[in-house]
């Protein structure tokens, strides 16, 4: 656990949280009694901001930043709020510990990365994640195989079957097509992944699996109904490859049992869905201990890459390859760093706090939701 008070030697009081929208994107802000900032993008789900306005924000408004591991612990019980327990509740508590991060790191002059502990790595190798089922295994193929030249990257991921579709394809036998295809073109030397987005039963996914394993797929994600825990769990203890899951859950005991059960090999929290940084570093904590790796879920090629890169700077136990958009966003809306891909990996910021900077006119034009 961070210890924030033998770095800050005074309180840092939360004097107000916003949820700002500018340019058709919304953004959280802190803002201290002293008068520091912090602002966080956000993954783009308006629908959560009355959570995060009415249950979430006042309870950290007037309380010392510097109390952060404890306050992300105790706006669990604020007003009940334990009931609403799920992604779209923590969800909202990641943004407004995001944005306590990124105004600390300003204060102290620091990265996010140095406030969360050690680091470890300042260059993160990725994996290219494609976002596609509506591509045939020609066209999929195809386009992986341009990325992969342009970035240097030496891993992809594949979406196979039909996302939550009952063993149904997105189209009659593409995934049977695809994946000896891409082990085909793209040779040995790639890392090939898969994500299944819950497309199967157990007896299902074990013969994708099988499959799979047979042209040397690293790992297959989520390939029963998230939910499904015991599913997956039987997938994982058929098959010899690794089976990761993790991407929707934001129950930290429900990790554990996952991790302590072998329900998957490999844990995938999305730092946002599980509640910001400091719990997925808890997660990550359970799984080192178990002898497992972590990678979270980062299907981002743009601002929010911060997150993922500032906490695999720090963790011992993440995979060798870390998750990054196939597609560049198609226009940079942050003025600064890049997150371009350089023979494979991606430098973590080394700017105060998140390390991202953006155009001066959002504080002046921006509007407070």
């Amino acid at each position: 656990m961070i210890d924030l008070r033998s770095l800050f030697h005074s309180p840092i009081v939360i004097e107000k949280i916003d949820v700002l929208r500018w340019r058709g994107r919304d953004y959280v802000r802190v803002l201290s009694r002293e008068g520091a900032l912090g602002i966080a993008s956000t993954n783009r789900r308006p629908y959560l901001w009355p959570i995060l306005k009415e249950l979430v924000a006042p309870y950290f408004e007037g309380r010392d930043a510097r109390d952060l591991p404890a306050l992300v612990d105790g706006v669990y019980t604020y007003h009940s709020n334990y009931k609403l327990a799920g992604l779209a509740f923590w969800n909202c508590v990641s943004h407004v510990e995001f944005c306590l991060l990124d105004m600390l790191g300003k204060i102290a002059g620091q990265p996010v990365c140095e406030l969360l502990g050690t680091v470890i790595r300042r260059q993160i190798p990725i994996y290219l994640s494609s976002m596609r089922r509506d591509t045939t295994p020609e066209e999929e193929v195809a386009r992986v195989e341009a990325r992969l030249a342009e970035t240097g990257a030496r891993a992809v991921k594949f979406k196979i079957g039909g996302r939550m579709s009952a063993n149904a394809d997105a189209m009659p036998g593409r995934t049977e097509r695809l994946i000896p295809l891409a082990r085909k073109r793209l040779g040995d030397e790639i890392a090939i992944y898969v994500d299944a987005n819950g497309s199967y039963d157990a007896e299902a996914a074990i013969e994708v699996g099988h499959m799979l394993e047979a042209h040397g797929v690293g790992f297959l994600e989520e390939p029963c109904p998230w939910e499904e825990y015991e599913w997956t769990q039987q997938v994982a203890r058929e098959l010899e490859m690794t089976v990761a899951g993790g991407e929707q859950d934001s129950s930290l005991p429900r990790f554990d049992w996952m991790i302590r059960h072998s329900a998957v090999d490999m844990v995938q929290p999305d730092l946002a869905y599980v509640g910001g940084f400091l719990r997925a570093l808890r997660v990550a904590s359970m799984a080192q201990q178990a002898n497992m790796a972590v990678t979270p879920h980062s299907s981002k090629s743009d601002a929010n890459t911060a997150y993922m890169l500032h906490f695999a700077a720090v963790t011992p136990n993440v995979g060798p390859y870390q998750e990054y958009n196939a597609v560049p966003p198609r226009e940079q809306w942050w003025e600064a760093p890049s997150f371009q891909v350089h023979e494979g990996a991606i430098a973590v910021p080394d700017g105060p706090g998140l390390g991202v900077m953006y155009d001066p006119a959002l504080w002046r034009e921006a509007e407070v939701l």
